[in-house]
């Protein structure tokens, strides 16, 4: 029904009106009696053989729901209906931002692809963190993904970091820093060596003090070479991560059927969907394999069919989370992914 009903008609819109209708709808659909009854019987499919425990959380399958499509965490009941395993609220900055002036996120079709520079757009950390203390689905596993705010400059960082940290620190299960996003100016600097470890040391120091320490990962992108992977690994220990989300969106246009000019026209933003997909793996693989599988991975990136999970988890995913396939796949993709997991036999 998605792909023959819903989809052309959201596809006809301008993306980011078509991203904010959807919401409305969900949230109009969810007051109904029944409404999510009826959502999870289409879409939400169980077993306790999808059942996984990573870096010390049960979860109840292994999809997800990436960062940013739920910023400000207004549907995290709504997404419980669809089967997610797990859903990330964010980038959650400090302060509220606006983000990148509009139009700011694009379709390519021809691609199954997305090219976006939101800029971090969000209601801010105090918000955020009032609206999941009033969340009734307490089961559904909730990780927070925290930025810094655009105006603040990269050697006070780490400062934005630990206030996202410490004003989500009791709502969250799980913790991401993303540095990783190419949309706000500088921030991938922050992924060298020296400046990262220095930030993510201030935010775990304050995560370990804390009675119940939340699972601290940090998203890195697609686009470092083997060396940057290699200090990300050495990063990790040195900090004490419990885990990687693999990948971001790329700022690489590199084999997309799309008329080049129309690309170009777009102007700068991050690329998720299908033409990340054997990029994403890629990192996946040879972080798993320098690490000897000790350092789990959520998996992202062009993830469109249950083929494409199976192949996140095969280089060595633990978890996988959507984003863009869930655009262009719909809500069913979920279930599909959960039942081609399930052992044979």
């Amino acid at each position: 029904m998605y792909k023959a009903l819903v989809k052309p008609l959201l596809f006809n819109l301008d993306a980011e009106r078509a991203h904010h209708l959807v919401f409305d709808n969900l949230r109009r659909a969810a007051r109904v009696p029944g409404s999510k009854a009826l959502l999870r019987t289409l879409y939400n499919f169980e077993d306790s053989r999808l059942e996984r425990e990573v870096f010390g959380l049960k979860f109840p399958n292994p999809v997800g729901l990436a960062a940013g499509f739920d910023k400000n965490a207004v549907l995290t009941d709504e997404l419980a209906t669809l089967g997610f395993g797990f859903v990330e609220i964010g980038t959650v900055t400090p302060r509220p931002q606006s983000g990148n002036p509009t139009p700011r996120l694009f379709r390519l079709p021809q691609d199954e692809a997305l090219v976006n520079r939101m800029g971090f757009n969000n209601e801010g950390a105090a918000v955020v963190a009032a609206r999941l203390a009033q969340r009734r689905n307490r089961q559904l596993i909730i990780g927070g993904n925290i930025g810094k705010n655009k105006d603040t400059p990269n050697e006070r960082a780490a400062e934005d970091y630990v206030a996202g940290f410490e004003a989500l620190a009791e709502l969250v299960d799980y913790f991401v820093v993303n540095v990783s996003s190419p949309n706000t100016p500088n921030l991938r600097q922050l992924q060298e060596k020296k400046p990262l470890i220095e930030l993510l040391q201030l935010v775990q120091a304050r995560n370990l003090a804390r009675t119940a320490p939340r699972p601290l990962l940090l998203k890195i992108a697609p686009d470092l070479t083997d060396s940057q992977l290699d200090d990300i690994l050495e990063i990790a220990h040195e900090t004490k991560l419990s885990g990687l989300v693999a990948t971001n969106t790329t700022i690489s246009r590199d084999n997309l059927s799309t008329e080049p000019g129309y690309v170009a026209s777009l102007g700068a933003g991050g690329l998720s969907g299908k033409p990340l997909r054997a990029r994403a793996t890629d990192v996946i693989r040879y972080l798993h394999r320098k690490s000897g599988g000790g350092l789990p991975i959520i998996g992202a990136g062009g993830i469109h069919s249950a083929a494409d999970a199976r192949e996140k988890m095969d280089a060595g995913a633990s978890l996988i989370q959507l984003y863009t396939g869930f655009i262009y796949e719909g809500p069913a993709l979920v279930s599909r992914i959960n039942r081609s997991l399930l052992p044979i036999g």
